[in-house]
């Protein structure tokens, strides 16, 4: 440690009894008099160094200045009427007037409502209190590396999406506006965090043509969002979406509000894995700025084609096959493990469970693609890594915006109140208790756990090895992605209008990331993919179905061979659809021979929903 210069003529209000609470608080006592007194002045030295950096003009580095848009950046607040699921946080309409590619060109998109737009308010999903003590919050001065990208890629901001509250939840019922309902069931989750996301891109991909509240409801085709423990690929798996965490370090992260470096993830939301492809293309790339960008991280210059490369996996040549009037690929290179215990974990349905596992053998079996059982018994503790490696020190990131001990641009606009107060504790309580459990832990551990943290950090290269012990057998894992279908929201308040407990509140999302979280610690790519529907659990709905999804996890920085495995997902579901039609047919023909047989040799799959299990 250097001392750049003791205190002279600084007004502090620091004195000698400051010192010793201080000291306190580290469970120490400074006896002697004249130590005291050095502290004191030493104390006062670094205050007076805080304080100019205070006072001095704010920095903004040039790369994260507001990308020049085609008209001046305005917003506003949808009302009730034309936000029916409480998706859209603010909405607007920005464009790039200097495009440097049209990969994108007049796609509308939306933002998580914690990464940085210029000229947009970052709410981070919380109360303005919280996050401004005069309750005004200030417009972000910063585009995220990410938006300035999409932006020169030719796409239309159509505005941020709603998030849960500090990104706490992987249910969709936190946020302080309230919750973000489920597209196809009112009141049902769309899962978290990124919910606003995944409920504007999926209220796009259906059609409500006989439901008035959402028939005219303002939509995107894409979205971004954030995924620390699953809060892209979860809301992607109720709603029946692909959403994409990519290999850490792959996107930068800049920009964006931070949960715990380590686990920080940027990542894309769309209705077909092409779109995740193109949108990947774009985002991918080292900055200059990310600390959590590694050697490893590509240039921009040196991103995949990830486009390209399906096309080139789409375009392979067809062999002949046994069915009858029919083609399908020839054999693929891709070897598929069929995760196990990942089937196992608690809260996993039968469901869910049958339906990922049929699905899987059924379409990657289509397309001649070798399946194989592995093991990775670890797989079981990744959730207890998850927790011991992150929520320690999350509240430190999360609540009070440290930075990471490297060199990184954090938002300059995006100041929590720390400590909170007791408005601030009852607001959460209220909203999402999660948080309030994430400070009081990390309180715990400093008091118990100061050096365990560090242990979990190294039990992550202990997971890393066990997956990738696994990759030299195949090249993606197979997973379910959530446990379930969407569920009902938990109740927020009681009949005479009291708080629910917070247990009722947090009971619903026990368990729903333990497929998902191992993966953000480890940096491997994962993707949820939609695989099925199953019914709902509800006398009063008993006709209703509600999508499921299926996690591919490929090596470190081959995201690709995860875009691949999902194309091939997909082909092999149409496969399977033609070879069910055509078996129809067939039987429709010997019931009815003077009729002639119904063509579908060209039937698109895409939006045909896959069978209720």
């Amino acid at each position: 440690m250097s001392i750049i210069s003791l205190a002279g003529s600084l007004q502090s209000t620091l004195e000698q009894k400051d010192v010793h609470e201080l000291a306190t608080r580290l469970g120490i006592s400074i006896p002697e008099q004249q130590d005291a007194e050095d502290y004191l002045l030493l104390l006062k030295s670094f205050e007076a160094v805080m304080q100019n950096i205070e006072a001095s003009q704010e920095y903004i580095h040039p790369s994260l200045l507001a990308h020049p848009t085609l008209e001046p950046r305005t917003f506003w607040k949808p009302d009730k009427a034309e936000n029916p699921l409480n998706a859209w946080s603010h909405q607007c309409e920005f464009k790039s007037s200097q495009p440097t590619s049209d990969l994108l060109k007049d796609r509308t998109i939306v933002i998580k409502d914690n990464i940085c737009v210029a000229g947009l308010p970052t709410t981070l999903g919380t109360s303005d209190k919280i996050l401004s003590g005069d309750g005004k919050v200030p417009l972000s001065p910063v585009d995220a590396t990410v938006v300035s990208r999409l932006l020169a890629a030719g796409v239309t901001i159509k505005g941020s999406s709603t998030c849960e509250n500090f990104c706490a939840s992987p249910l969709s019922f936190s946020s302080a506006t309230g919750p973000v309902h489920h597209p196809l069931l009112h009141g049902y989750t769309t899962g978290g965090s990124s919910s606003g996301s995944c409920a504007l891109v999926a209220a796009h991909k259906y059609e409500f043509p006989e439901d008035e509240r959402l028939s005219d409801m303002l939509t995107a085709e894409l979205a971004i969002g954030s995924d620390q423990a699953g809060s892209v690929r979860i809301p992607a798996s109720y709603c029946g979406l692909y959403g994409l965490k990519p290999t850490h370090g792959l996107v930068p992260y800049t920009g964006a509000s931070s949960m715990s470096p380590m686990i920080d993830h940027l990542g894309p939301i769309a209705a077909n894995v092409k779109d995740i492809a193109k949108l990947l293309k774009v985002m991918a790339g080292w900055d200059g700025l990310d600390s959590r960008m590694t050697p490893e991280s590509p240039l921009v210059d040196q991103v995949k084609d990830y486009p390209g490369i399906l096309v080139q996996y789409m375009n392979r040549p067809l062999s002949a096959s046994t069915v009858e009037y029919d083609e399908v690929p020839g054999p693929v290179r891709l070897k598929i493990g069929l995760l196990m215990e990942s089937f196992d974990v608690p809260g996993v349905t039968k469901d869910v469970k049958d339906g990922v596992l049929h699905a899987a053998k059924t379409y990657f079996g289509a397309c001649r693609a070798e399946i194989k059982e592995v093991s990775v018994p670890m797989h079981l503790e990744g959730p207890i890594i998850w927790t011991a490696a992150t929520r320690p020190s999350m509240t430190e990131w999360l609540c009070q915006g440290k930075t990471s001990g490297y060199l990184s641009h954090l938002p300059p606009h995006i100041k929590t109140q720390w400590p909170p107060t007791q408005e601030t504790y009852e607001l959460l309580a209220s909203t999402n208790p999660a948080v309030v459990n994430i400070m009081l832990s990390g309180e715990l551990a400093r008091d118990k756990y100061a050096a365990t943290e560090a242990k979990a950090h190294r039990k992550v290269f202990e997971l890393r090895a066990a997956y990738d012990k696994a990759f030299e057998e195949v090249d993606v894992l197979i997973t379910p992605t959530a446990p379930s279908i969407a569920m009902p929201h938990p109740k927020m308040f009681d009949e005479e209008g009291r708080r629910t407990s917070v247990m009722e509140k947090l009971s619903t999302i026990v368990g729903v990331t333990s497929n998902t979280c191992p993966f953000n610690v480890t940096g491997h790519p994962a993707m949820s993919v939609p695989a099925g529907w199953a019914s709902v659990p509800d006398q009063n709905q008993p006709d209703r179905a509600l999508p499921f999804g299926m996690q591919i996890v490929g090596r470190r920085w081959h995201d690709e061979d995860v875009l691949e495995a999902a194309a091939m997902f997909d082909e092999g579901h149409c496969i399977d659809y033609r070879v069910q039609m055509r078996a129809l047919e067939r039987a429709n023909a010997l019931r009815r021979q003077s009729e002639p047989p119904v063509s579908s040799s060209h039937v698109d799959c895409s939006s045909k929903p896959r069978s209720v299990l």
